[in-house]
């Protein structure tokens, strides 16, 4: 029986985010366009039900590997699937402190968390048009690094392992900021699930 890939649960309710994120604002984000990128990498896999044995990560980290007639698709909507769900997975209602064995590699890598903070906001003002901004550990150096991606393009693809994110997406953050991507992404590191974060790092 062919598993298809499935729009992840939500681990909050819409609102629960507020008033950094608007309930609206996540209600469409995660079942309008989240769910759309889902059913269109379904789709294109209908034409070769074997690649429905991979995992979303197995299909991103080789996309040499994929025929090249749906290429594109699973690259678009197969990295739309993968970056929403490590999106969601990092946000939490609740407001955490950065700390534990993810602090110590920070500093180490970037100086001080100040510096991070710093270095992922600026980076995110300046991605032009769509895109993401990751906190990613090298598969080599094993380093951390800030990386940023256009559309629905994702490190997984690079060789990277991606373990924090956010989306610069304007339907991430039009209806409640319009405009002011700075007011969204200063907003945005009041929501930061660092636990979950650390937990993907030590995974990493």
């Amino acid at each position: 029986m062919i598993k298809k890939h499935q729009l992840p649960d939500l681990p909050f309710a819409f609102d629960a985010l507020e008033p950094y994120m608007d309930a609206k604002t996540v209600e469409i984000h995660y079942g309008k366009h989240h769910q759309g990128y889902v059913d269109k990498l379904n789709l294109a896999l209908e034409k070769y039900p074997k690649l429905f044995e991979k995992s979303i990560d197995e299909l991103l980290g080789d996309l040499s590997k994929v025929p090249e007639d749906i290429r594109t698709a699973v690259r678009n909507a197969g990295g739309g699937h993968a970056n929403h769900s490590l999106f969601w997975e990092i946000l939490s209602p609740e407001k955490q402190s950065c700390s534990g064995k993810i602090l110590s590699a920070i500093k180490k890598d970037f100086g001080s968390f100040e510096e991070f903070k710093k270095q992922f906001s600026d980076k995110s003002l300046a991605l032009f048009g769509s895109g993401y901004v990751w906190l990613v550990v090298d598969n080599k150096t094993k380093k951390l690094e800030i990386t940023c991606t256009g559309n629905q393009d994702t490190p997984l693809s690079i060789g990277k392992k991606p373990i924090l994110v956010i989306d610069l997406w304007e339907h991430a953050y039009y209806l409640k900021y319009q405009n002011r991507r700075a007011e969204f992404v200063e907003a945005w590191w009041n929501l930061v699930n660092w636990a979950q974060v650390e937990r993907l790092f030590s995974k990493s």
